[in-house]
């Protein structure tokens, strides 16, 4: 059983009832003057307080998804090799995504149906041809990939980022990018874009902040520059301004805002929600300036704000008034900073929502709208 499975969550409040059943049972057993006595109530304590510390653990875990799956929790996933179904074709010299599985869209009526209707899912390898990295994601091709007036047209893109740790599967089980997006189609809400749903470290454990590191995992290379080479390698994607967007949320809402403001010729638009606006520094990242404070000031963007001339991108911010932290006081510090420049801010404001899925699914329609209307049209 998986580490989110709702069986695993059943048997382990179970176990916690049973657990708190059987203390109050056999205390009454254990209120002698022994020390085995005192070694008893010790130990019924603290069998009660793992078991029901467990449970809500559980509870914590598939609401906020910080670990996907037993392998996530205990640092045992292997993201090396995989086996391979088939091979994207790729342009000549070009490596292109590989393959894994299909996977159904996620909604009412959408399982198992044409592709022409709801699209297709697909879980992917994207390799890195300069970085020599390698992670596992997924892409959303829309319904207009499939039917015949656009099959010799490129479409826009977007990388989705989710945040650390967790892994792209939570863009569909959590936030349903999919059916999000497709919905949007219908309405007329957003133009037809493909989307690239990723993890945000490629070096996992490690959180590498969307950041090259010296001497180490170049990750800010992977994002910016291998990932749209091979997604454009092996789908109808398109090539020059305005075709590449990236969006996020927590750590990848910092991710989409930095790629974007250090690479505006990949990515013209980016969205964040519920993201910081320095690179996080503690044990989960190590050092990732090697001790350079101008690398890490490069990292800050209110520094790169005030210090550097402001790139001519579009960006979104999205988060809540209260109930995340410093968002609000820091989001409104960087669009007085980006206020009159060629870095356009628009914004997002929720008067309260905390830190998680349950915020973002709310701002998600409207921001993956605003996306798909600042990238470029197929003809």
């Amino acid at each position: 059983m998986g580490l989110t499975s709702h069986k695993v969550l059943a048997l382990s409040a179970l176990i916690s009832v049973l657990v708190v059943a059987g203390t109050v049972w056999v205390w009454p057993r254990l209120a002698k003057r022994s020390w085995a006595a005192v070694f008893g109530r010790l130990g019924t304590i603290v069998g009660t307080q793992l078991a029901v510390m467990c449970t809500l653990g559980l509870v914590a875990n598939n609401y906020f998804a910080f670990y996907s799956s037993w392998d996530d929790l205990l640092g045992t996933g292997n993201d090396g090799p995989v086996n391979i179904q088939s091979q994207l074709s790729a342009a000549k010299g070009q490596p292109g995504v590989q393959q894994i599985s299909n996977e159904n869209v996620r909604g009412a009526n959408t399982v198992g149906r044409d592709p022409l209707v709801v699209g297709k899912l697909e879980k992917i390898r994207i390799p890195g041809a300069s970085t020599g990295l390698s992670t596992e994601g997924y892409v959303y091709l829309p319904p207009q990939y499939f039917q015949p007036e656009y099959k010799d047209k490129k479409f826009p893109a977007a990388i989705a980022i989710t945040g650390f740790p967790g892994d792209a599967k939570n863009l569909i089980t959590k936030l349903n990018y999919p059916s999000t997006e497709l919905q949007l189609i219908k309405d007329g809400k957003t133009n037809p874009t493909v989307l690239v749903m990723m993890r945000p470290s490629p070096a996992m454990p490690r959180d590498t902040e969307c950041e090259d590191v010296p001497n180490s995992t170049q990750a800010e290379s992977y994002f910016a520059k291998d990932v749209p080479q091979a997604i454009r390698s092996s789908y109808r994607v398109a090539e020059g301004a305005g075709s590449f967007g990236v969006i996020g949320n927590s750590t990848g809402g910092y991710c989409a805002l930095k790629l974007a403001m250090k690479h505006p010729d990949v990515f013209s638009a980016a969205v964040s929600l519920s993201g910081y606006y320095k690179a996080a520094d503690d044990a989960t990242t190590g050092d990732l300036f090697a001790g350079s404070k101008d690398r890490r000031d490069q990292a800050d963007l209110d520094w790169r704000l005030a210090n550097l001339p402001k790139p001519a991108v579009s960006l979104l911010v999205g988060g809540s008034k209260e109930g995340d932290g410093d968002y609000y006081p820091a989001t409104k510090k960087f669009i007085a900073a980006a206020k009159g420049s060629e870095t356009k801010v628009a914004a997002i404001t929720l008067d309260t929502g905390g830190h998680n899925f349950n915020t973002w699914s709310r701002m998600l329609p409207a921001s993956l709208g605003w996306l798909g209307q600042h990238l470029s049209v197929p003809a």
